[in-house]
C-alpha cells in the first residue's frame, strides 16, 4: 500500500504519512553527528567530520556566498559584509550567517548550500531595512518555511538536510533551535541530529544540567526546564565531546574526527565564532578523557 505513496511528496498516506519527508529525515539520521548545547556564556556546537579521502583540498568561500553577502549588506552594514569575507571556508559542517547566528548541518550539503544561502540573504535584507540585526527565531522561521514549501508543491523534494541553529540577540540571548526537513523547528538547551542521535540524546539527559524526569527532553518550552542549571562553554565543550564518542561507533575521538565550535561575547558584547583548532580540540579530548578514567577508577 506504501509504494503508491512512496513518489510523491504532496500526497498523503491512508496513514497520514509523507513517505518522502520521512525518508528525507531517514537520510539525516545516516549523517554524521552534530551536537548543540546552550551554555551560561554561550553556545557549543561539536560535529562529526567525516573524512572520505586524505587527498581532498580544503574548500574555499564560494562565489554565490560572495554574492549573497555583497549585495545583501550595503551603505552602513559593510561590516556584515566583512565579517562573512574575510574568513575561508575551512568547516565542512559549520557556516556562519551573520554576525549573531551560526549553524552546523547533518545530512546533504548541496542541499544546505542552497538553505545556507537563504538565510544570510534574508539576515541581509533585514539589516538592511530595519538597521539592526535580525532576531534569530525570525531567521530560523524563514529557513523553515522555505523547506516547508518543498514538501507542498510537486515536482519537488524535501531538502535531506538538518539544521542546529546558535545564534545571539538582545531581547532572549543565546539560543539553540533544531529544524528537520518537514520545516519543523524547536528550541533547546541541548539536542543532537545525525547518525545515533538517541544514544547522544541520552547521554545529555543525565549529563546536562539537574536531573529530569525519565522521558522528559530537553526543550526549551518544557516549563521544567526551568531547573536545569546551565553550564559554561567549558564544560558544554566536553560534554559535546562526551556525545560524540558514544555515537562514533567507538571510534576514538581526535581532532581530525571533531569539529567544535564556540560561540561567545567579547567585552564590548560582540559575537565572537570561533571553531577550535586542532590543539585546542585535543586539549579538550585530553579533558574528557582525563576525567573519563578518573570516573572509572572510582
Amino acid at each position: 500500500m506504501a509504494r503508491r505513496y512512496d513518489s510523491s511528496t504532496t500526497t498523503f498516506s491512508p496513514e497520514g504519512r509523507l513517505h518522502q519527508v520521512e525518508y528525507a529525515i531517514e537520510a539525516i539520521n545516516n549523517a554524521g553527528t552534530s551536537v548543540g548545547i546552550l551554555a551560561k556564556d554561550g553556545v557549543v556546537m561539536a560535529s562529526e567530520r567525516k573524512i572520505t579521502s586524505g587527498l581532498l583540498a580544503p574548500a574555499k568561500v564560494s562565489a554565490a556566498s560572495i554574492f549573497v553577502s555583497s549585495a545583501a549588506c550595503v551603505d552602513n552594514s559593510t561590516s556584515y559584509t566583512n565579517q562573512l569575507l574575510i574568513h575561508s571556508k575551512t568547516s565542512e559542517k559549520i557556516y556562519k550567517l551573520c554576525p549573531h547566528a551560526t549553524c552546523t548541518v547533518a545530512g546533504l550539503t548541496a542541499d544546505a548550500n542552497i538553505l545556507i544561502d537563504q538565510a544570510r540573504l534574508r539576515a541581509g535584507r533585514y539589516a538592511y531595512q530595519y538597521q539592526e540585526p535580525i532576531p534569530i527565531e525570525n531567521l530560523v522561521e524563514h529557513v523553515c518555511n522555505y523547506k516547508q514549501a518543498y514538501t507542498q508543491y510537486g515536482g519537488l523534494r524535501p531538502f535531506g538536510v538538518a539544521f542546529l541553529f546558535a545564534g545571539y540577540d538582545e531581547t532572549h540571548g543565546f539560543q539553540l533551535y533544531q529544524s528537520d526537513p518537514s520545516g519543523n523547528y524547536s528550541g533547546w538547551k541541548a539536542t543532537v541530529i545525525g547518525a545515533n542521535n538517541q544514544a547522544g540524546k541520552s547521554l545529555l539527559k543525565t549529563e546536562y544540567g539537574a536531573k529530569k524526569n525519565d522521558g522528559d527532553e530537553m526543550k526549551t518550552d518544557d516549563p521544567a526546564s526551568e531547573e536545569v542549571e546551565m553550564p559554561d562553554v567549558a564544560e558544554a565543550l566536553r560534554l559535546a565531546v562526551k556525545v560524540l564518542n558514544k555515537t562514533m561507533d567507538g571510534a576514538v575521538a581526535s581532532p581530525e574526527k571533531l569539529e567544535l565550535f564556540t560561540m561567545s561575547l567579547d567585552e564590548e558584547g560582540n559575537c565572537v565564532h570561533k571553531i577550535l583548532n586542532a590543539k585546542e580540540s585535543a586539549a579538550v579530548i585530553a579533558e574528557v578523557e582525563a576525567e573519563t578514567a578518573t570516573s572509572g577508577d572510582t
